[in-house]
């Protein structure tokens, strides 16, 4: 079982690399989250800073997803090896949760970063990247109808198990459990939007938005 603890940590401590603060730092110590909304992800990225600096936000906060799943989980580490009791697919989904956690739980920054979304996207990428595509247009259609862009975050990780469900006579167990697991943490780490919806108070994304117009 040393594998499995030693890449889940890995993944924890590449997840706790916030693209928001490392870009930030790299251009003259901007802390976004401390701007806007507060939140270190790519959308507070966007709106406070431009698309430029959101751009390398999302590089960082999807490519370590990524890595942590299609990468970190087959690398064969000195001294350590594979290990043939530890199930492959269990371990993926193990890594792919710790480098979310990471994300919105950071070591380096004080346990302050982002929601969870850019990182999630890179973990689907690395495991299921077939369902990237529904997700997407799940998202970009909530996005365009409400303005909503927290719930169209939620309601396009929702489609995530659903998608697996519905794909396969029979569901991968780990991709299953890892997808309802993450639509609840999702829908936590977004309870501040839910909260601001209910009272009438949360912001809008106008339809244009998307393409640069607000």
């Amino acid at each position: 079982m040393l594998e499995l603890g030693l890449k889940t940590l890995l993944a924890y401590l590449l997840g706790a690399l916030i693209g928001s603060l490392i870009v930030g730092r790299l251009r003259g110590g901007v802390d976004i989250r401390t701007l806007g909304s507060g939140n270190a992800g790519g959308t507070n990225a966007l709106r406070t800073q431009g698309f430029g600096f959101a751009a390398w936000v999302m590089l960082i906060d999807v490519g370590k997803g990524w890595i942590a799943t299609a990468w970190l989980p087959g690398l064969n580490i000195p001294f350590v090896g594979l290990d043939a009791a530890v199930d492959r697919d269990w371990l993926a989904v193990a890594c792919a949760t710790a480098v979310v956690m990471g994300h919105v739980y950071p070591v380096w920054f004080g346990f302050r970063g982002g929601k969870g979304a850019a990182t999630l996207i890179g973990v689907l990428a690395g495991l299921q990247p077939t369902a990237l595509l529904p997700i997407f247009l799940v998202w970009l259609i909530v996005v365009l109808l409400s303005g909503f862009v927290g719930l169209a975050t939620m309601l396009a990780v929702t489609s995530f198990p659903i998608y697996i469900a519905a794909s396969a006579a029979q569901p991968e167990p780990a991709l299953l459990s890892f997808g309802c697991a993450m639509v609840i943490f999702v829908c936590y780490t977004h309870r501040a939007n839910i909260a601001r919806m209910l009272a009438g108070s949360e912001n809008r994304a106008r339809r244009l938005w998307l393409f640069g117009r607000r």
